[in-house]
């Protein structure tokens, strides 16, 4: 697991108390890319907490590019993400 990946995870389990939290690097699908070639990373987020309940889609991602703080400046290019309640994920 890359140092990105894991400081990302700890930024989101501290934030979110997550159920579920997956991370992946997909920086290796965008080689080449122009926001590749400035070091920063493209990651895929799929999370699944209780904090979102009664958050929309908006709110829910604003909530992690807050908790991700300066990382959305300085590590992370482009972030996809798919964050859940509790609820919805069963």
């Amino acid at each position: 697991m890359s140092e990105r990946v894991a400081a990302i995870e700890e930024k989101l389990r501290d934030a979110f108390r997550p159920a579920q939290l997956l991370v992946k690097d997909q920086s290796h699908l965008h080689a080449g890319h122009a926001g590749a070639q400035d070091g920063k990373g493209h990651f895929e987020v799929q999370i699944v907490s209780d904090n979102f309940t009664d958050l929309s889609t908006i709110q829910r991602h604003r909530a992690i590019y807050e908790a991700l703080g300066d990382m959305m400046e300085t590590d992370i290019h482009a972030l996809q993400i798919k964050a859940r309640s509790t609820s919805e994920a069963t």
